[in-house]
C-alpha cells in the first residue's frame, strides 16, 4: 500500500500515531523511519535537559518566578474521599516518574537535571465549614491561586499536590506542576495512573501499574545522542528551506507590542456549534483531510484577514513521542510544529483547506524536528517581544483525554482563572458531543478582552459559513454579524450634512454685511476691514469678467503671501471661476504643468511674481501694475450664474505617472466644510486665525474662508516658522499647521501666548508633538485633522486627549467613513482595511481624467443615495473600540514630507526623463527620528 493510501485510510489518528505507524511498516520516505531504541542510562550519569526543556529553563532565567509555563489539574471530589489513598497514589507517582522529583541545576555552566529522593509533596488542609452555596466559588479562587504559583527550577519540588477539605464528602483536589517536568500529553498519564494507583491503595492492595522501562532522563540523553549522530539533520533541512524567510505575523493589536513579553494573559470560552463541526468536518473528509485541518485552514484564514498577509505560519503542539517506551511516561516531550501556508487572493475556503491538508501533512512528517533547535538553525533573530518563528498557536484534542474516573466519587473539574499567555494568541479546541468546545487564551499586553471577544465571534461566523459555502472565495465569506455591522455603519456617519445650497464668497459678502467695519484680513502691518475687502474683490472680479472669466473657467493666483492674496481668491469665486493656486517659489515646469492642465485663461500676478508665470495662451492681470483699471471698476458685487454645484477651485496633487492631478472641488463641497467648522471651534477660537498655508494646499480654504464667514480675522503670513516676524502675531488665537512645523514653533518659542487652540493636520501626528504642545501653558486644545484634498480639506477629526492613543478621530458632519477589504467589504472592529469617504465632501473627481476619476471615485454601497460616490484613499487605517479612526500608514508609495503630498513615483518618473537615467527608486528617509 503506498503512503497516500496510507495517509487517507488512517488520517483519524493522531499525527504521533500515524508517525509511529508508518515507521512500523517500515515505509520508505517517511522520515526517522529507523529511531534507535531508547536505553537505561548508566548510574550516576550526568543528565542534560532536552531540547524543549532548555528553552524553558532558559525563559525562567529571563523571568524568574512566572506562571505562564505551570500547568494545573483542579478536580472537586463528591463524596468519600480516603486521604491516606490518595497520598498513597500521588507518592506513588512521583516515584515511578523521576521526572517530577527533578530540578534544574548549573552544573559546571550548564543547566542539568538532578533527580531526588522521593518524598511526599502531598499536603492537606481543611478550610472549615464552607457554606454549600459558596463552595464552588472558593474552589475556584483556590485553583486560580494555586495557578499563579511560583515554581523555583533550581530548589524545587517541580510537583505539588494539595487536597484541601471544603465541607463534608467535598473536597479540592489540586495537582500544579511546572511544565519542565510534564506536558499535555503528561496529564493523561497522570488521570490513568491515579485512577489506578488510587484504587489500589484504597482497597488495601499492593499497587498494579509495572515499573516504567525507561524514564525522562533516559529520553533526554537518547535525544542528545540522536542529535549528534545527525538524526535530525534531514527534518531540520526541510524546515531550512520550508520556513526561510518567514516573517512575523503581524496582527493589529490594541496596545504597542512590550520590549519583552510579560507573559500577561486571560482566556475566553470558544463554541463551535454541532452544526458547523459537522459541516468542517464533512468539507474535510470530501478532501480527504482532517477535521484540524479543516480548522487549521479556517484559522489561517481568519488571521489572513485580520493582518493582511498572504503569508500565514500557525504553531501547533505535537506529542513528540517518537517510540513505545516513552508513551507511558510524564514528562515535557511536546514539540511545536510550525504550519506555514499561502492565502492568496482568490482561494476558495475549498482550496485552502487542500494548501493546508498538504502543509500539515508535510509538517507532520518532519515533526521529530525539535523546535529550539529550529529556532537554532534559522537564526530569525533575538525578539523578546514575542515567540520565535509563532505567534500563534492552534490545538485540537479528544475530551476523553482530560477527565478521571475515581472509585467511590464523583469527579468534576474546576476552572482556574488563566493570567497568562505564552504566545499572542492560543486556540485550544477540543472535541465534544455538542460541538467544538475550548479556550483561545491570548496576551493582555496586546489586546482587550473586547478584542478577543470580536474575535472569536468572527472566528465562530467564518467557519460556519465555510463550512456552509466552502466555494465561496474567501473574502466573502462573512466576519461580521449584523450588530457589529450595524455599529460599523453608526460610527462611519458624521451626522447630517450642513446646510450647503450656498456659495463661499456669499458667505463672505453675507457677513462683510454683519460686521463691515470689522477687521477681515491682517498681514504685513496692513489690514483690511470687510466692507474694504468686499470692494476690493467686487473691483476685481468685475475686471476678469472684462477678461473672459465665468462659471466653471479657471483663474491662476500667483501672488506673495499678503491680504491681497485673500482678495483674488474672493474675486475669482465673485466672478464665477475656480481659482487655480501657483505657488511662485514652484519650479517654472510644474506651473506651466498646471496651466496647461487648468486651461486657466487668466492668471493673477504683481511685478515680482510675473516672472514666475511662464508662457501660456491667456492673458496675466498684474494687482499692482493695473491697480488704477481695478480701482475704477464698480465696487457693488457682480452678477455672475454660479450655482453650489460649480467649481470653486483646483487643487493639485502628486501624480504617481509624473503628471500632478487637480482635484475639482465645488462651492457646495466647501460650504459644508466652513459651516461644520463653525459648529466645532467657538467664536473665539475663530476670531483670529493664522493663514499661513500656501493656496496650493486646502488647508488654506479653512484658514481664509472659516474666519472670514464667521466675522473673525485671518491673519496672512508666508508661512507658520515666520509666524515670529509678523506685527499681528500676538492676536493669533487658532494656530492652523502640519506637525512638523508645530514641533520647530515649539522648540523656537514661536508660538504665540495668545493661542489657544491648535490644529495638526497634513500628516500623521505623534504623541510627542502633541505633548508638546500641550505644555504651552497657553494652549486649551489640540485638534487632530484628517483629509485628503479629494474629500474637501478635512474628512474626521479629533480632540487629542491630553494622554493615551492620538487617533484622527470620527468623520466630520456630512460625511461617512468606511473601513473595508479589497472585495469592499466592512472589516472588524480592530482589524485594518482602506478608508474610503463618502458624503458631502466627496470631489467632483479629477479635471480631465475620467479614467483616474472612475479608479477612484467609486459608487458608495452603504449610503442609499442613488449615485452616491465614495473615494478610496489609499490609507491604511482601522476603527478602534471607542468609535474612533486609527491611521495606520499608507497602503501605496505615497509619502508625506512636512505635510506635502509626495508619489514617489512622480519623482521616478521625471528622474528617468534625463538621458543619461534609466532605472530611478526613490525613498523617504528619515536624517532623524521623525523627521522625513
Amino acid at each position: 500500500m503506498d503512503t497516500e493510501r496510507l495517509r487517507e485510510r488512517f488520517k483519524n489518528l493522531s499525527p504521533a500515531k500515524q508517525a509511529l505507524l508508518f515507521r512500523a511498516l517500515g515505509k520508505e520516505g517517511e522520515p526517522g523511519a529507523a529511531l534507535p531504541v531508547i536505553g537505561r542510562r548508566a548510574q550516576g550519569a550526568r543528565v542534560p535537559l532536552s531540547f524543549a526543556q532548555q528553552r524553558l529553563w532558559f525563559l525562567d532565567r529571563l523571568a524568574p518566578g512566572g506562571a505562564a509555563y505551570n500547568l494545573l489539574v483542579s478536580l472537586r471530589l463528591h463524596g468519600p474521599v480516603s486521604v491516606d489513598a490518595l497520598r498513597a497514589a500521588l507518592d506513588e507517582i512521583v516515584r515511578r516518574h523521576e521526572v517530577l522529583r527533578s530540578v534544574v541545576r548549573d552544573v559546571d555552566g550548564e543547566p542539568e537535571q538532578v533527580v531526588g529522593d522521593p518524598v511526599s509533596t502531598f499536603s492537606f488542609a481543611d478550610a472549615g465549614g464552607i457554606p454549600p452555596a459558596a463552595r464552588a466559588a472558593e474552589a475556584e479562587r483556590l485553583a486560580t491561586q494555586e495557578a499563579q504559583r511560583a515554581f523555583d527550577l533550581e530548589r524545587g519540588p517541580l510537583f505539588l499536590s494539595r487536597l484541601v477539605r471544603l465541607g463534608a464528602d467535598d473536597h479540592l483536589l489540586l495537582v500544579s506542576m511546572h511544565h519542565v517536568v510534564a506536558d499535555g500529553w503528561s496529564l493523561g498519564r497522570l488521570y490513568h495512573e491515579l485512577e489506578v494507583l488510587y484504587a489500589d491503595a484504597a482497597e488495601g492492595r499492593p499497587f498494579s501499574l509495572p515499573e516504567l522501562p525507561v524514564q525522562y532522563a533516559d529520553f533526554a540523553l537518547w535525544q542528545q545522542a540522536w542529535m549528534r549522530q545527525g538524526g535530525a539533520e534531514p527534518h531540520l533541512a526541510y524546515w531550512r528551506e520550508k520556513l526561510a524567510g518567514l516573517a512575523p505575523l503581524e496582527l493589529p493589536t490594541d496596545h504597542p507590542r512590550p520590549a519583552a513579553q510579560s507573559f500577561r494573559g486571560e482566556q475566553l470560552p470558544v463554541h463551535l456549534s454541532a452544526e458547523a463541526t459537522a459541516g468542517l468536518r464533512a468539507r474535510a473528509a470530501e478532501e480527504n483531510a482532517t477535521l484540524f485541518m479543516a480548522l487549521f485552514a479556517g484559522f489561517a484564514a481568519l488571521l489572513h484577514r485580520y493582518a493582511g498577509q498572504d503569508d500565514v505560519a500557525v504553531g501547533t503542539p505535537v506529542a513528540n513521542r517518537p517510540l513505545p517506551e516513552v508513551e507511558g511516561l510524564i514528562g515535557f516531550f511536546v514539540n511545536t510544529v510550525v504550519l506555514r501556508t499561502a492565502v492568496e487572493p482568490g482561494d476558495t475556503f475549498r482550496t485552502l483547506l487542500r494548501r493546508a491538508k498538504e502543509t500539515c501533512l508535510e509538517a507532520y512528517a518532519h515533526q521529530e524536528a525539535p523546535f529550539e533547535k529550529l529556532v537554532e538553525a534559522l537564526h530569525p533573530g533575538r525578539d523578546r517581544s514575542r515567540n520565535p518563528l509563532v505567534q500563534v498557536m492552534l490545538g485540537l484534542q479528544n475530551a476523553s483525554s482530560g477527565s478521571v474516573r475515581l472509585p467511590g466519587l464523583r469527579v468534576e473539574s474546576v476552572d482556574s482563572e488563566v493570567r497568562s499567555a505564552k504566545f499572542d494568541l492560543l486556540l485550544n479546541l477540543e472535541e465534544h458531543p455538542d460541538g467544538l468546545r475550548g479556550a483561545l487564551e491570548y496576551s493582555t499586553d496586546l489586546f482587550e478582552r473586547a478584542t478577543a471577544e470580536r474575535m472569536i465571534g468572527h472566528l465562530q461566523a467564518l467557519l460556519s459559513a465555510a463550512a456552509a459555502r466552502p466555494d465561496r472565495p474567501l473574502a466573502q465569506l462573512p466576519l461580521l454579524g449584523e450588530a457589529e455591522r450595524r455599529t460599523l455603519r453608526e460610527w462611519g456617519w458624521g451626522g447630517p450634512t450642513p446646510p450647503c445650497d450656498d456659495l463661499l464668497h456669499a458667505l463672505v459678502q453675507a457677513q462683510a454685511a454683519r460686521t463691515p467695519h470689522a477687521v477681515a484680513v491682517a498681514g504685513g502691518g496692513r489690514e483690511m476691514t470687510y466692507a474694504e475687502l468686499e470692494a476690493r474683490a467686487n473691483r476685481l472680479a468685475r475686471h476678469l469678467l472684462r477678461h473672459g472669466v465665468g462659471p466653471e473657467t479657471r483663474v491662476g493666483i500667483c501672488l506673495t503671501r499678503t491680504p491681497e492674496i485673500i482678495v483674488a481668491v474672493l474675486a475669482s469665486l465673485k466672478a464665477g471661476a475656480a481659482y487655480v493656486g501657483l505657488d511662485p517659489a514652484y519650479p517654472p515646469d510644474r506651473i506651466a504643468g498646471f496651466l496647461q492642465d487648468s486651461a486657466a485663461p487668466v492668471v493673477i500676478a504683481e511685478r515680482r511674481t510675473r516672472p514666475s508665470v511662464p508662457p501660456f495662451d491667456g492673458h496675466v492681470v498684474l494687482v499692482d501694475e493695473h491697480a488704477e483699471a481695478i480701482g475704477a471698476e464698480e465696487a457693488s458685487a457682480p452678477e455672475a450664474a454660479v450655482t453650489p454645484d460649480r467649481l470653486a477651485y483646483l487643487i493639485y496633487t502628486s501624480g504617481s505617472t509624473g503628471r500632478p492631478k487637480g482635484v475639482a472641488i465645488e462651492h457646495r463641497q466647501a460650504v459644508a466644510m466652513v459651516r461644520w467648522a463653525q459648529d466645532v471651534w467657538t467664536a473665539e477660537e475663530r476670531s483670529a486665525v493664522l493663514a499661513c498655508t500656501s493656496i496650493c494646499f486646502d488647508l488654506s480654504v479653512f484658514e481664509m474662508l472659516v474666519p472670514l464667514a464667521s466675522g473673525g480675522t485671518a491673519i496672512v503670513a508666508e508661512n507658520a516658522l515666520a509666524l515670529a516676524e509678523i506685527p499681528e502675531r500676538e492676536r493669533v488665537v487658532l494656530l492652523n499647521t502640519v506637525p512638523s512645523a508645530a514641533a520647530e514653533l515649539v522648540r523656537t518659542g514661536g508660538v504665540p501666548a495668545s493661542v489657544r487652540t491648535v490644529n495638526l493636520a497634513g500628516e500623521a501626528l505623534p504623541r510627542e508633538v502633541a505633548d508638546a504642545v500641550y505644555a504651552l501653558p497657553h494652549v486649551e486644545k489640540v485638534y487632530n485633522l484628517y483629509g485628503p484634498s479629494e474629500d474637501t480639506t478635512y474628512s474626521t477629526f479629533s480632540l487629542v486627549p491630553r494622554q493615551g492613543r492620538v487617533t484622527v478621530g470620527r468623520t466630520i458632519a456630512g460625511s461617512s467613513g468606511y473601513v473595508v477589504d479589497a472585495s469592499l467589504a466592512l472589516v472588524p472592529i480592530g482589524v485594518p482595511g482602506e478608508l474610503y469617504l463618502g458624503g458631502a465632501g466627496v470631489s467632483r473627481g479629477y479635471l480631465g481624467r475620467p479614467a483616474l476619476t472612475a479608479e477612484r471615485f467609486v459608487p458608495d454601497p452603504f449610503s442609499g443615495v442613488p449615485g452616491a460616490r465614495m473615494y478610496r484613499t489609499g490609507d491604511r487605517t482601522r476603527w478602534l473600540s471607542t468609535g474612533e479612526i486609527d491611521f495606520l500608514g499608507r497602503l501605496d508609495h505615497q509619502v508625506k514630507i512636512r505635510g506635502f503630498r509626495i508619489e514617489l513615483g512622480e519623482i521616478e518618473t521625471r528622474l528617468k526623463e534625463h538621458g543619461s537615467i534609466r532605472e530611478a527608486v526613490v525613498v523617504a528617509r528619515e536624517d532623524a527620528p521623525g523627521e522625513r
